[in-house]
């Protein structure tokens, strides 16, 4: 780990949990750092919210199939980078809002997974002139409901009380909350000995990739260049928040 603009302890978690929309954006965005995360011990989880039902261009292809394929695909990928588990709350894709249920189903996966360290979106980041493109409103979305879950809710014993009461599920404070954002970042991970892991992450994600060879330059571009501003080969950066005692 490299350290940006403010110091940081380095980060050696027992547990991650990512939380993302869709199956693939984990592993677009921050699956080499959860895959040294693993390589260095850690237990990791990924939280997806929504069903990826529509993504897909195919005339052919419909919502239900595509759901089972996509499922599949997050599985493997979590496999690939040596990861325990994803685990899916089927919201409809394209339709994810920042509502108390959201809210309620990510508290209870934190509080059952315990995570040291969370990774997610940065919900702020609603576009971006220099790359011309707008957020996927499911990842701000996800990004909000994560970063809310986290704190207040996942902390607070009264917050969901139905989930202490009825289910058993202790309050849970994460440490240090990882947030990607395009154009902005205070941290910065070495992923130069996972970055071929991420790639075959991405690899698994057949229906959502057709030309690797570009997205496999495209993100080596990428990675290279937040390396370079880090001091090692590849890097993946992030805005990075310690949570008060």
């Amino acid at each position: 780990c490299v350290m940006n603009e403010q110091t940081f302890e380095p980060l050696q978690p027992k547990v991650v949990l990512g939380i993302a929309a869709h199956p693939d954006d984990l592993d677009f965005g921050s699956s080499g750092t959860l895959a040294k995360f693993a390589r260095d011990g850690a237990e990791v989880h990924y939280l997806i919210l929504t069903d990826g039902s529509k993504g897909s261009a195919d005339p052919n292809m419909t919502s239900p199939q595509l759901v089972k394929i996509r499922r599949a695909e997050q599985e493997a990928a979590v496999q690939a980078i040596h990861g325990k588990a994803a685990h899916f709350l089927n919201y409809p894709d394209g339709g994810l809002e920042v509502t108390q249920e959201v809210k309620r189903d990510v508290v209870r996966a934190i509080r059952q997974i315990k995570p040291n360290v969370v990774i997610t979106m940065d919900p702020t980041h609603l576009y971006s002139m220099q790359r011309g493109m707008i957020n996927h409103t499911d990842h701000r979305a996800a990004g909000q409901a994560a970063i809310d879950a986290v704190f207040p809710l996942a902390r607070d014993r009264l917050s969901f009380p139905e989930l202490f009461n009825d289910e058993g599920l202790e309050p849970h404070k994460v440490k240090t909350l990882l947030l990607t954002n395009f154009d902005k970042h205070n941290f910065s991970v070495d992923i130069s000995e996972t970055f071929e892991l991420k790639l075959d992450a991405l690899r698994a994600h057949a229906s959502q990739i057709g030309d690797f060879d570009q997205v496999d330059k495209w993100l080596r571009e990428g990675a290279a260049k937040a390396g370079k501003e880090a001091g090692c080969k590849y890097a993946e950066n992030f805005i990075r928040l310690e949570m008060m005692p």
